[in-house]
């Protein structure tokens, strides 16, 4: 039988949910996900519950937040002063907006946070900080 090793391009079925529950993805009704095992482009703990898979097999794993998105950090939160808030932006808590990063790269965020002198703006991933459960299955295996 096949099994995932480094290197291999995968599909693979997979469902994340919270802690909870509450499925947040799901490959259910698309393609599946393809990538190669160990490049680094998926987080840490999802690509090593692939490894060593048999093909066909079906998996359900939890990933510590330190492997998924990490925790949620404290230097990614941002008081920007209300009178710099563009005018044609009306801040509400929950609210979704981009900002240039240093290299002058679009970061999402999410604003937290809202008051008479400033607007708390959150650049941790959504998921930052959270367990998740990934149920997998792999579904192809190319060399």
């Amino acid at each position: 039988m096949a099994v995932a090793t480094k290197g291999n391009k995968v599909k693979v079925h997979y469902t994340g949910k919270l802690n909870d529950g509450t499925v947040f993805d799901s490959s259910e009704n698309r393609e599946p996900l393809e990538f190669v095992v160990g490049d680094g482009n998926m987080i840490a703990g999802f690509d090593k519950a692939v490894q060593g898979m048999e093909l066909g097999a079906n998996v359900s794993v939890v990933i510590p937040s330190a492997e998924a998105y990490g925790e949620k950090r404290e230097d990614m939160m941002v008081d920007i002063p209300i009178d710099q808030v563009p005018a044609d932006i009306k801040p509400e808590v929950g609210m979704d907006l981009s900002i240039q990063n240093q290299d002058g790269q679009p970061m999402p965020v999410k604003v937290v946070n809202v008051d008479a002198e400033k607007i708390t703006l959150d650049a941790n991933h959504p998921l930052a900080g959270q367990d998740l459960t990934f149920d997998i299955k792999l579904v192809d295996i190319a060399k």
